[in-house]
């Protein structure tokens, strides 16, 4: 598993886990504005990302569907760019805390999971699909899927919208835009965090540059 994808999920699993056993209650998890930037919780802009709901269909739905597609992007598209990668993550929380702030959401994770899912889906165009073996479609119909399935569980439209149109926005700005005629590149992933997360490059010598430039079986009599 990579360390991203590793590193995320065992936190939703731990969170999850820790909810069960009575450690802690959804109430110190959920996303409330005026507690994170009045109150100074600051703990709850992470935990609310990390709280699926108690152990049950919804819970293993939304950490199997985070697992595979995270799975999936940082080991394709992100194959050596932990960097890009974790930079992705900060934008779609940033976008979905703002949103939050806005529209009565306060759990983000099934938001996050449906970025995820709809990021994996552009860059996959081609991709067939098959949803509990009832429908075929390719991979970009996959997060109208997922949005449909969740209104017939009953949730909210809303939080799979806001996933939807986070993904969108990252997936333009970072791969449409900037291959405009007149385009650039708008998202720039922060030194430090390549610095940190990225391995360094591994200097290039040019052979003559090398030491030891003996050149053998060239010996003059």
């Amino acid at each position: 598993m990579p360390p991203v994808t590793r590193v995320y999920t065992t936190a939703c699993v731990l969170t999850t886990l820790a909810v069960q056993l009575d450690f802690i209650t959804p109430f110190h998890l959920y996303f409330n504005r005026y507690l994170v930037f009045y109150e100074l919780q600051l703990w709850r802009l992470v935990t609310s990302f990390c709280y699926f709901g108690s152990f049950g269909f919804t819970f293993l739905f939304n950490i199997v569907f985070t697992y595979r597609h995270c799975q999936m992007l940082e080991e394709g598209s992100f194959r050596g760019r932990t960097a890009d990668f974790v930079f992705m993550f900060l934008f779609g929380a940033i976008f979905m805390i703002i949103c939050a702030c806005f529209v009565h959401m306060v759990f983000l994770g099934q938001a996050f999971t449906i970025m995820i899912v709809y990021i994996w889906s552009r860059q996959n165009p081609f991709v067939r699909m098959n949803f509990f073996g009832i429908i075929s479609f390719t991979a970009p119909y996959l997060p109208w899927v997922l949005l449909l399935f969740s209104l017939l569980l009953g949730n909210s439209a809303m939080v799979d919208f806001c996933g939807i149109a986070a993904g969108h926005l990252y997936y333009f700005l970072d791969s449409v835009y900037p291959n405009q005629p007149y385009g650039f590149r708008v998202l720039k992933t922060p030194a430090f965090l390549k610095r940190l997360l990225d391995p360094a490059p591994i200097p290039r010598v040019d052979v003559q540059d090398r030491p030891g430039g003996f050149e053998w079986g060239n010996n003059e009599n």
